[in-house]
């Protein structure tokens, strides 16, 4: 069963979309259009995928154009999650042709960027679909964007790592070196962290997953292992902690990864380098 997706916040939608178009539109606003086209003109356009892919972004590309102009009529026909193919029609757009071309490339952007990264996690959870193992995302984010780009990830029916440093634990090699071990590190977590906190920790050779499980963290980031020895791993775990595998993560390697037994498998890829999705704005005169 798929789980909801979860909501975005009109007000950090609104907020970021406003920005966008502060960027956009500068001092003078959009001089191209106010320069070209009279100012009572109306337009209807739709927005259509050019590419197979998954859809992300509505509510942003709603607000460029909602903040560009109140009299617009938006007719949303695809929903956040739903599979695109070429031709399929997003929504309709009917109202003032000069705000319309200046929210065109705001709404478009948010739009491409998010179904792209849908898109992209689909792809890996397809792969893994015929597992327990979900794909997840990490902090390799576009700065300013984190909320959005998880959320496009839940989109494509992948799963969230944390959002940032500050709502779980997650010790990584270079706080083992400075803290002295790993199970010193794990044990100064537990302490330190609050009863709904988990502790992560990662690990890249099996005698420091041994270490590890003697202090019981929630949750192994098995990093730059292969299906072999993850498979090893799920052995020696015997089911004490969440494993995550991660590094070398691509389309050609999830399979075996997941196929290993491990819960989850974590991807920078779909977040940081999905291609963006070919979406259109497609106009016509009134």
């Amino acid at each position: 069963m798929t789980s909801p997706l979860p909501t975005l916040s009109p007000l950090m939608v609104d907020e970021a979309v406003k920005a966008a178009l502060l960027e956009d539109l500068g001092r003078a606003g959009d001089i191209t259009s106010q320069a070209t086209i009279p100012a009572d003109a109306q337009a209807n356009a739709v927005i259509v995928s050019r590419q197979n892919g998954v859809l992300s972004g509505l509510d942003l590309a709603i607000s460029a154009f909602a903040q560009c102009s109140t009299d617009f009529e938006l007719e949303i026909l695809e929903e956040d999650g739903s599979t695109l193919v070429p031709g399929s029609i997003v929504m309709q757009i009917k109202g003032p042709a000069q705000a319309l071309l200046s929210a065109e490339r705001v709404a478009l952007n948010y739009l491409g960027h998010l179904s792209g990264i849908a898109s992209a996690t689909k792809k890996f959870a397809d792969e893994i679909a015929h597992t327990n193992c979900k794909v997840v995302c990490t902090r390799k984010t576009t700065p300013g964007l984190r909320a959005f780009e998880k959320y496009a990830v839940r989109c494509g029916n992948g799963a969230n790592h944390r959002f940032g440093l500050d709502d779980a634990i997650l010790i990584k090699d270079n706080h083992i070196a400075v803290a002295g071990g790993i199970k010193l590190a794990i044990e100064r977590a537990r302490s330190f962290a609050g009863h709904l906190v988990r502790v992560e920790v990662e690990v890249d050779t099996l005698d420091q997953m041994k270490d590890a499980l003697e202090v019981s963290p929630d949750v192994i980031m098995l990093d730059n292992i292969g299906p072999e020895m993850l498979a090893q791993a799920v052995e020696l775990n015997k089911g004490r902690a969440i494993l995550e595998a991660s590094g070398g993560v691509n389309l050609s390697t999830v399979k075996a990864i997941a196929e290993s037994g491990v819960d989850l498998v974590s991807t920078g890829w779909i977040t940081h380098s999905a291609p963006v999705l070919d979406l259109g704005l497609d106009i016509s005169i009134d």
